[in-house]
């Protein structure tokens, strides 16, 4: 049996105490960090709740309830982040990324210690590939929200399309791991391509500018 919320404590422990340690210009990293492992575990609850009580098997747990709780779960910590502080556009994606790597690497954890490390291959993969995706669906959100909520008419109907967006994404995502096989490895491979692909046409546009 892994209990998460031990797993959460050791890790969250040591960013805590980085967080009082580096002052207050590193102190908004450490809690998203922080903030993105606490809702992760949260979500692993909720998704457990939801499957028993819907009495989901394995596909729609992971293709149709996990995709929706996890992003409503990341995007909670930034709303906050957003009524609160009313922080810049720099911020807003800085702060979407941390919570989104931060979940990312706590999951990655806690599938390593249920499930082992000893497939090298299987592993690498997952790895880049689901940090990749929650960092790219982060992304998406981040870029979007800082766009819509400089503009008051945008900020519900934007908010919904972006996390309408990363949900959808993300369940793409899930479908593909679900079914095995290639489609599978090709689901581990689909998101950095489209960060390397976005990176390069961002570059591309910085250059003609």
């Amino acid at each position: 049996m892994t209990y998460i919320e031990n797993i959460f404590l050791c890790m969250a422990s040591p960013l805590l105490v980085a967080a009082l340690c580096m002052g207050r210009r590193q102190l908004r990293f450490f809690l998203f960090c922080i903030a993105g492992m606490g809702v992760c575990l949260l979500s692993a609850y909720i998704n457990t709740f939801l499957a028993a009580v819907c009495q989901a098997d394995a596909l729609a747990a992971t293709a149709e309830i996990a995709p929706v709780v996890e992003e409503i779960m990341k995007l909670l910590p930034l709303v906050f982040y957003l009524l609160v502080f009313e922080p810049e556009g720099d911020k807003i994606k800085a702060a979407a990324i941390t919570i989104a790597l931060a979940f990312a690497t706590f999951e990655n954890v806690c599938y390593l210690i249920q499930n082992g490390a000893d497939r090298f291959s299987f592993i690498f993969f997952r790895g880049f590939g689901t940090g990749a995706m929650h960092v790219l669906c982060g992304g998406i959100v981040g870029e979007g929200l800082a766009y819509a909520w400089q503009r008051t008419w945008l900020k519900i109907a934007g908010t919904c399309g972006l996390l309408g967006a990363a949900i959808t994404f993300h369940a793409t995502y899930n479908l593909l791991i679900v079914y095995g096989g290639v489609a599978q490895y090709v689901a581990y491979v689909l998101p950095v391509l489209l960060m390397a692909a976005g990176k390069l046409s961002a570059l591309r546009l910085t250059r003609r500018e």
